[in-house]
């Protein structure tokens, strides 16, 4: 009997809908998901039907935190030799655009994960966090970062000491999360948002994603200057001819990737 998959991927359209499959233990990240993950993700950068992913956990929870198992009596010569964590920057690395649709809980690695997306769409019932204050430890894969960058200093200050959750509300109140919904509706919405998404010229999405991440992770001069290069890369593209041309002839463009 061939192995359950760990995580599922489906295409309808230019969306691909990748969904977290270890419901039997709330879609722990453990490192063989993670790496199917990574090359699920891979896939859809290599596929040119893909224009837009949407990452979900299913209705009932997005990722509920790493697995405590694989790591609770590691050294930190394992630690660093297994190398884990690094590979998620695969995953942030993902050129194409990823929205989160997130359902139940996201905490520590799951909040860690959703906030490596582009865009998060939340079931007003979802819950953030990183508590690995409580077992020990801190987060690391980007918690301590992407949250202050969300949040600010003092809010996420708060939530990393204590451990304490934050509700889909809160996180949509302080611009953590793109758009709340009915939980019903959470996956549904994702899938709508990542369409509307795909409609728009690929190379041109991915240049964008690229400037706007730029503007989080490095100077205002670094980012300026990546965001010109890529202003003046699209004038080499058949879509930049073509969504000028739609534009002036008053007609909807035919974006083709190219």
């Amino acid at each position: 009997m061939p192995e359950e998959r760990l995580v599922l991927s489906e295409r309808a359209g230019h969306v691909a809908t990748l969904t977290l499959n270890r419901p039997q233990v709330l879609n722990a990240l453990s490192p063989a998901l993670i790496d199917e993950l990574i090359a699920a993700l891979a896939a859809c950068d290599a596929d040119d039907e893909v224009r837009a992913i949407v990452l979900t956990g299913g209705p009932r929870v997005f990722a509920a935190g790493a697995d405590i198992k694989a790591m609770a009596e590691a050294s930190p010569v394992e630690m660093l030799t297994r190398r884990n964590i690094e590979r998620w920057s695969r995953i942030a690395a993902t050129r194409k655009p990823i929205v989160a649709a997130v359902c139940g809980y996201a905490l520590g690695g799951g909040c860690e994960l959703a906030m490596m997306c582009d865009v998060i769409v939340a079931a007003e019932t979802a819950q953030f966090g990183q508590p690995e204050i409580n077992i020990g430890i801190i987060p690391g894969a980007g918690g301590t970062q992407r949250l202050t960058r969300a949040l600010g200093p003092y809010r996420a200050m708060e939530l990393i000491l204590t451990g304490a959750m934050l509700s889909a509300p809160e996180a949509h109140q302080h611009g953590l999360v793109n758009r709340l919904t009915p939980p019903e509706a959470c996956i549904p919405e994702a899938q709508r948002l990542a369409s509307l998404i795909a409609e728009r010229p690929p190379l041109a999405v991915q240049l964008a994603k690229e400037a706007v991440r730029a503007a989080a992770e490095t100077t205002l001069r670094e980012g300026m200057a990546i965001e010109l290069r890529n202003f003046y890369l699209l004038f080499d593209t058949a879509d930049q001819k073509e969504g000028m041309r739609a534009f002036i002839e008053k007609r909807k463009a035919e974006f083709r990737g190219r």
